[in-house]
């Protein structure tokens, strides 16, 4: 599952390796990219709750009673709502750098503030969508300020995202989902624990979800596995794809 700003294409040095050992989906959630839309209020239709039903209903679509999953940024908050919601459907968990409720009001330091305020404002999506250059220069600014590597994205990879972002409603279903967390959208529903075996890995150099946010993981993880990751930012599944598909298909064969 995906975050902002992600779509499927940003797991595409993952999908192969780990489709040598699993069934491997890796859908376009609600509002982003190449899926549908909903043209919905966000604090109705881009909650974590939504996306937890939507979840649901694509395992429902594939047949499967349980999957294991693997997440980051926004996605890993869908996953937890997911996890709480319907826990008897998730086997094991792996979260990147997640946002999670022992964060708290951290997330209100100066740093984080500017973007996630310009995202509130109705026509955020015009101004960056206004020409496929103008989405260029955003997209490619957040995925370079939130990496390690400030030169790790290629021309071509930013190309993908610049094609996903200009399809109708992309750029607004991404913002919805900050405006829904403005909304309440950060706190999600139910038992605030968590317990399917997770494994979390966290970048010590991720500009917008620190290393030190880490800290009480333990406190909403039951059965946790953590690891700090060195020279490593917001985006492990790219910037570290090798480390990232070995611990993936360890931890959930049991062989970690």
């Amino acid at each position: 599952m995906h975050g902002w700003p992600g779509f499927y294409y940003e797991w595409h040095l993952n999908i192969g390796p780990l489709s040598q050992h699993f069934d491997v989906v890796v859908p376009d959630m609600r509002g982003y990219a190449y899926t549908e839309k909903p043209d919905l209020p966000p604090e109705k239709g881009y909650m974590p709750a939504a996306f937890a039903q939507d979840i649901a209903a694509l395992l429902d679509h594939l047949g499967w009673r349980k999957a294991n999953i693997v997440s980051h940024d926004f996605g890993a908050a869908w996953v937890q709502q997911f996890a709480r919601t319907y826990r008897d459907r998730l086997d094991r968990l792996v979260l990147f750098n997640p946002p999670y409720p022992g964060i708290g009001m951290r997330w209100m330091e100066p740093g984080h503030i500017p973007y996630q305020m310009f995202h509130q404002l109705p026509w955020a999506e015009d101004l960056v969508g206004s020409s496929r250059r103008a989405t260029e220069l955003y997209v490619r600014h957040f995925l370079s300020h939130w990496s390690h590597d400030k030169e790790l994205w290629t021309d071509a990879e930013i190309a993908e995202y610049v094609e996903a972002f200009s399809r109708p409603g992309a750029l607004r279903g991404g913002f919805n989902c900050y405006r829904a967390a403005f909304r309440g959208g950060w706190r999600l529903e139910g038992d605030p624990k968590i317990y399917a075996p997770t494994l979390v890995l966290w970048g010590d150099d991720d500009a917008v979800l620190p290393l030190p946010w880490s800290d009480k993981l333990s406190d909403f993880f039951t059965d946790l596995t953590f690891k700090p990751v060195e020279a490593a930012g917001h985006f492990l599944m790219r910037e570290k794809p090798e480390l990232v598909n070995e611990e993936i298909v360890q931890f959930i064969t049991g062989k970690a």
